[in-house]
């Protein structure tokens, strides 16, 4: 085994490079203000979406590589909707690879990694993992994180409509996060050691607002929330310095956040260009079963949509060649929605075209990046194109927290995930760049 320095990475999930700064100038997150002068922003892997990138991340690998695409997939015979799990992660992890060269890597509170495949490694998995059950590697660290009062996530079904709940539930979290890394750091007795604070995120989707608008009704309590998650970020800075040189430092957020406008439906502004049908009322938002035959475009969330190919499709009836110029009609038709006079998609990205790999098939037609305040939806059911849906904040693809004390510059979470190889010695995994 090749000796190298050891190497400490921060996850902070959702947070956007433009609030750590402004917050920091304000003089509100001391701790995370020690690394802003060297930071900057990356861009999110396409879909901006947490399992995308933290599995870009944790694979060192593009989607076209290790097959996800969002939080749900859809089984093109059956149309069943399903959560993405690690099951459907294609390729091995960094924490495989490094163990395989004879290194030791402790993660706690990755997204998607659960259920957890035993490595040499100690895993704690974070969302969508419903519980500490089969999300540990090896098994006993669940028992004894529970002990700690540990929660894989906060209940933000609650929380959604009440924000003194879902705060006290972002604080419970985050103190379990704390009390891992005081479990798992001090023996030192790894090369590679991993932390990911979702809570961020949580607070994101639900109170963003508060974090930019001085007198916002809940400003108070989302900063001292933040102070407590400063608070913590200063308690790994401080053990990180405490580590004797050389070593190495990265940080990093899977997307970056804005404030939401409108949720933006696709699938009902396909259905109203007589492109999506259904053949009976959906039973839920999530049931894609109901599309019908003579469907030719349909979306899943955020933003991707998949063209209803006979080749692709059980009930696809569209050839190949159609397909494509369906492509370009869609095209044309999607830059010219708009909101209030407000332009509505940012970015088109054809699948084929920006994804390459072994899974690559598996990748939405297109690809659609919304303009900031936009929220790109792809339920069933909805009749109305634009609403609110109870969030106020949104995931953006721009703006992506980025610190790496090496100074290596990085382009997406697929990037950071290759340097940390590379820090152990070992080549990038041969995918496409």
């Amino acid at each position: 085994m090749q000796s190298t320095s050891p190497l400490v990475f921060l996850g902070l999930d959702g947070l956007p490079w433009s609030l750590a700064r402004e917050l920091s100038v304000q003089g509100l997150l001391p701790n995370l203000t020690r690394v802003m002068d060297t930071s900057g922003p990356i861009r999110a892997e396409l879909p901006e979406l947490s399992p995308v990138n933290w599995t870009s991340l944790f694979t060192a690998s593009p989607p076209g590589v290790h097959g996800v695409y969002g939080f749900t997939r859809m089984d093109p015979q059956t149309y069943r909707l399903s959560f993405t799990d690690f099951t459907h992660v294609h390729g091995p992890t960094i924490f495989e690879i490094l163990g395989q060269a004879g290194f030791f890597s402790r993660a706690v509170n990755m997204p998607l990694l659960a259920p957890v495949r035993p490595c040499r490694a100690m895993l704690v998995a974070g969302f969508p993992a419903g519980g500490l059950e089969g999300s540990t590697h090896p098994p006993v660290l669940g028992g004894m994180l529970e002990d700690l009062g540990y929660r894989v996530d906060a209940d933000t079904v609650h929380g959604a409509t009440d924000p003194a709940f879902l705060l006290d539930e972002l604080h419970r979290t985050l103190r379990g996060r704390k009390k891992a890394l005081d479990l798992l750091w001090p023996d030192m007795s790894w090369d590679l050691f991993m932390l990911v604070l979702t809570e961020t995120d949580r607070l994101g989707h639900f109170l963003f607002p508060a974090l930019r608008e001085e007198h916002h009704p809940w400003r108070g309590p989302c900063l001292e929330f933040m102070a407590a998650w400063d608070e913590v970020i200063g308690a790994l800075l401080d053990r990180y310095h405490d580590l004797p040189d050389p070593k190495r430092l990265i940080m990093m957020a899977d997307h970056g956040f804005t404030a939401l406008d409108q949720e933006v439906d696709l699938n009902a502004w396909l259905a109203r260009t007589g492109l999506l049908y259904t053949s009976r009322p959906p039973e839920n938002e999530w049931d894609a079963d109901c599309l019908d035959a003579r469907t030719r475009a349909f979306a899943l969330d955020p933003g991707r949509i998949y063209l209803h190919t006979r080749d692709r499709f059980a009930k696809g009836r569209m050839s190949p060649d159609d397909a494509r110029r369906l492509a370009a009609e869609l095209e044309t038709a999607l830059r010219a929605i708009t909101v209030d006079g407000r332009r509505v998609i940012r970015e088109i990205h054809h699948g084929r075209e920006l994804y390459m790999g072994p899974q690559a098939h598996l990748a939405p037609d297109l690809v659609l990046v919304p303009e900031p305040g936009f929220d790109l939806k792809g339920k069933f059911g909805r009749t109305a194109v634009t609403g609110h849906f109870g969030r106020q904040g949104m995931h953006t693809a721009h703006d992506v927290f980025h610190f790496d004390s090496a100074g290596a510059p990085a382009r997406t979470p697929t990037d950071v995930g290759r340097h940390i190889l590379e820090h152990f010695g070992l080549p990038r995994q041969a995918v496409p760049l």
